[in-house]
């Protein structure tokens, strides 16, 4: 399959596939000519990167997972990734609830708001444990 079929696709740039291949996620398996030519399974190898770095995976780690002919699933990594999806799904919701309060909250100055002033300590917690 030729680089332009794959990136139809895959819906991904032909930059992005020949960026790819540059690090070693993937590779051709010949020219046509000038045109890089592809394994047919490559667009599931470019669809399990997509699920990677959707997951926040570095390329770097993704590639650690992708042998020359399969995925090798490094499931400690997966499972670490997780722990963290979780403290992060947990800092959003803690955010959106604070939002919607700041939103609702019939005090006339936010700073007035127990609720509010809590949100702001915890938010400054935050910024200052994320920026040392």
């Amino acid at each position: 399959m030729d680089i332009k079929e794959v990136s139809k696709r895959a819906n991904l740039p032909a930059s992005t596939l020949r960026y790819y291949e540059e690090k070693g996620l993937i590779q051709s398996i010949g020219r046509s000519g000038i045109t890089r030519v592809f394994a047919e399974n490559i667009v599931e190898r470019l669809a399990f990167i997509s699920l990677g770095r959707s997951a926040g995976l570095s390329l770097d780690e993704i590639k650690l997972m992708l042998a020359p002919n399969n995925i090798t699933i490094d499931r400690t990594l997966l499972l670490n990734k997780a722990d963290e999806l979780d403290a992060q799904i947990k800092q959003l919701k803690s955010m959106r609830d604070g939002l919607r309060h700041a939103a609702q909250c019939t005090a006339p100055n936010h700073f007035e708001c127990p609720t509010f002033k809590r949100l702001l300590t915890i938010a400054n917690q935050r910024w200052n444990r994320t920026n040392r």
